[in-house]
């Protein structure tokens, strides 16, 4: 048995401890794709759609150039990528790894060229010539939904992918509220932007026989089983090695199309090829994000209470469902959690995935969640100043209590724990609201407009088997696991399925063994990223790297300390209930003898062991699930301070907190670190990143001269506080904390904002609040919705 519950670990649980990988990264030895040099290994570049919509009626190549680029006609026994939810209305679509028939965004993969050089091939690939007749394009998702629009996909009766509903007898409470707020909003569409790009290299192990690709990607298990459905080769004659990867956010969560194309050629060449994308690959070719469009009205009484919550709400999927994912994900999220940390008794909604002629959507950092808190707590200020109460008022006055977190039939969730209203009251502490209201009563020297705006919402992360089977998903999770070996020195090693990008979890990992076995915390080993020695996993995805793989990791653990103890007991010649595992040894009530000296008893000197010891040894594969399927709960309220310059549209972020809970924390450093990039990314949601499209779907930000992402000059210093309530169904009491960050800003700027703007009668309802539409509100009174109707 192991002794978790003695000291405090100097290396354990809830210690800060500086990362391991942050050695190699801050000393530029990471190993990324593109850091990986085979040989003989030959780079490729695509051909891609320079339109948004057309038919594809030839691809000519050069004679010259005919043994080395290739089309959909040779890519004839590859099937198409095809993600499929098993939800009784949702339109299948095929997407063919190379374009065939049909051109259907601008950046489609049309032809695949390979060259000794990147340069070689991008000369190859000018030299194709795509021919086709042009269509008329669909790039706006509520255009998109009106009768006669172009269809995206022929076979289909219109473009709507799927629709999401929640019914309510809304019609009463809208006859009898005295309180009618109603809103339209948009949300941007914009692109994910890792520090590291996609990238693939494939090549035949002649050695072990495996078809081998490496990827940057945060899934290499579920790539490993989509090449075996698109390829038709078994999964087994599949490797996928994911390295240290630069940043995923959802945008390397899927199979790309890009990873079978090179997959099939390197089955088709003798030789490694590589793929990496580029910048305007990435900007103006590939999967974005973000894209919403809500119709909301929110109904209270003259005291506040809200009564009942209406909307109808769109999101722009893109061209294709991705795989594993699919492009019902953000919509479905929408229906489910709109109504977020408040009681609302009659919640009505109908939220739509629309297909249109623009590169695939993925569910970027958060999902859905940064444009449903947008959108409701936009509802909560509006109505607040309709009845003339104070914001943070309305919002305390809705929330759900600790003693109602889980009536299911209050809240329409079961929260885990927590007390929502006090992280809400430590946050009106922690932003100063008292003072910003009392500086506002008094003109700025400089004339702008100071605003305080917060937001709130809860992260329902790391949710399991019975939840995502109920999605319809391809690719189910069900236990995680974890490979834990006690090596002959005593060492630890340690494999996972789950994939680190970013988050840590060779520390956070390491952290949780070691509070478990003591031993030596940099003897302690996390491997991951290689199918051909991880447990099959979903991977990193929607906040359950340190719950999921945490959990396994820590289950794994104490079945070695049970093994050891075992073992040491007999060496020590002890009562085996009286020995224990702490500080990498076992103790007895007499003596103690080291972890390596146990492993290798096993190991060296077998002799010495008893009759009856464990034959499964000091190596073992344990899973893991976590005590509720419906997941963790963390939330999180954010704060900010802002000045409005009314004559240029330019705002300056004064002052920003986060008052989070997020369980217990493993390592506050990595928590905190969490927060602060998703905090980043969203402030550039909210007032900087966009992707605009023409009307024939040109997408008309392909560099960073056009995209505005933000830097050190644009993000201020969050000042973030902790609560800690333990979730009662997860290991140590962890919850999934990778998402929040992004999560509050886009809501917490947008009130801010509004709240600076109130004195001018003017309101902003769309994003990202640029300073020509602060501008056009202040002129107009009011910001206007792309539509052309008037947003009250």
């Amino acid at each position: 048995m192991s002794n978790e519950n003695g000291k405090l670990q100097g290396f354990g649980v809830g210690r800060s401890v500086l990362r391991k990988e942050d050695d190699r990264f801050l000393r530029g030895r990471g190993e990324y794709v593109g850091d990986i040099w085979l040989d003989r290994m030959q780079e490729v570049a695509f051909v891609r759609s320079p339109v948004a919509h057309a038919k594809l009626t030839g691809v000519t190549i050069l004679d010259e150039f005919r043994d080395c680029v290739f089309t959909a006609a040779d890519l004839s026994e590859v099937n198409p990528i095809l993600s499929a939810p098993s939800g009784k209305n949702f339109k299948r679509s095929f997407q063919p790894i190379l374009a065939s028939g049909k051109l259907r965004y601008v950046g489609e993969l049309v032809a695949i060229c390979y060259a000794p050089t990147r340069a070689e091939a991008e000369d190859i690939a000018q030299s194709v010539v795509v021919e086709y007749d042009e269509l008329p394009a669909v790039v706006d998702m509520l255009e998109a939904c009106s009768d006669g629009a172009p269809l995206v996909h022929e076979e289909w009766d219109n473009n709507a992918v799927v629709e999401f509903r929640r019914e309510a007898a809304i019609e009463k409470v809208a006859e009898t509220a005295a309180v009618k707020v109603r809103l339209r909003i948009r949300t941007s569409r914009h692109c994910m932007f890792p520090m590291e790009g996609r990238g693939v290299i494939g090549y035949r192990d002649a050695r072990l026989k495996f078809l081998t690709i490496i990827s940057s990607t945060q899934f290499p298990h579920c790539v490993q089983t989509g090449l075996s459905e698109t390829l038709g080769i078994p999964d087994g004659d599949i490797r996928v090695i994911s390295p240290d990867v630069g940043g995923g956010f959802g945008y390397k969560g899927l199979l790309s199309c890009e990873e079978v194309a090179i997959a099939w050629l390197a089955r088709r060449v003798d030789h490694p090829v590589r793929w990496l994308e580029d910048c305007r690959e990435h900007l103006s070719a590939n999967a974005n994000c973000r894209e919403h469009h809500y119709d909301i009205t929110c109904y209270a009484s003259q005291s506040g209470k809200i009564l009942g919550l209406d909307c109808v709400a769109h999101v722009d999927a893109g061209a294709y469902s991705t795989y594993p994912i699919s492009s019902s994900v953000e919509a479905a999220q929408i229906a489910n959690l709109l109504p977020g940390p408040y009681i609302i008794p009659a919640y009505h909604c109908r939220a739509t995935a629309v297909a249109t002629n623009k590169c695939p959507i993925l569910p970027y950092r958060g999902v859905a969640r940064p444009g449903v808190c947008l959108a409701i707590e936009a509802c909560m200020d509006s109505i607040a100043h309709e009845i003339s109460m104070e914001p943070t008022e309305l919002r305390l006055l809705n929330m759900v209590h600790p003693w109602q977190m889980k009536d299911f039939d209050a809240t329409g969730k079961q929260f885990d724990s927590g007390d929502h209203p006090q992280c809400l009251r430590l946050a009106i502490e922690k932003i100063g609201l008292d003072k910003v209201r009392e500086r506002q009563r008094s003109a700025e020297p400089d004339g702008r407009l100071i605003g305080v705006g917060l937001s709130f919402f809860v992260e329902q992360g790391a949710m399991g088997t019975s939840v995502m089977a109920s999605w319809g998903r391809p690719i189910v999770p069900g236990y995680e696991q974890a490979s834990v070996k006690l090596t002959v020195d005593g060492d630890l090693e340690i494999k996972v399925g789950t994939h680190s990008h970013g988050q840590g979890h060779e520390t956070t990992f390491a952290q949780i063994a070691h509070q478990v076995l003591g031993i030596d915390f940099d003897r302690i080993k996390v491997m991951q990223g290689d199918t051909l020695n991880t447990p099959y996993s979903t991977a990193t995805w929607g906040s359950r790297g340190i719950v999921m793989g945490g959990g396994a990791v820590a289950a794994a653990s104490r079945i070695i300390a049970t093994r050891a103890a075992a073992i040491g007991a007999w060496l020590l010649q002890e009562d085996p209930a009286h020995v224990t595992v702490a500080d990498g040894r076992v103790s007895g009530q007499n003596s103690s003898i080291s972890l390596r000296e146990v492993a290798r008893s096993w190991y060296l000197q077998p002799q010495n062991l008893p009759g009856g010891v464990d034959r499964g040894g000091l190596e073992v594969v344990e899973g893991y699930r976590a005590g509720s399927d419906l997941g963790t709960f963390s939330y999180a309220a954010h704060g900010a301070v802002v000045a409005v310059d009314p004559a240029t549209g330019l705002i300056e972020i004064l002052d920003y907190i986060v008052v989070e809970d997020g369980g217990t924390m493993i390592n506050p450093m990595i928590v905190d670190g969490q927060i602060c990039g998703g905090t980043a990314q969203g402030i550039g949601s909210c007032l900087y990143e966009a992707t605009p499209f023409s009307a024939e779907g040109q997408p008309l930000a392909s560099t960073l001269i056009d995209y505005i992402l933000p830097g050190a000059t644009e993000v201020p210093n969050v000042r973030i506080f902790h609560m800690e309530t333990p979730s009662p169904h997860t290991e140590f009491g962890v919850k999934g904390i990778g998402e929040g960050g992004a999560v509050g800003p886009p809501a917490a700027l947008l009130c801010a904002v509004n709240d600076a703007l109130r004195p001018k009668r003017a309101a902003i309802y769309e994003l990202p609040i640029t300073p020509g539409r602060i501008l056009e509100a202040l002129q107009n009174g009011v910001s206007s919705d792309p539509t052309g109707e008037t947003i009250q």
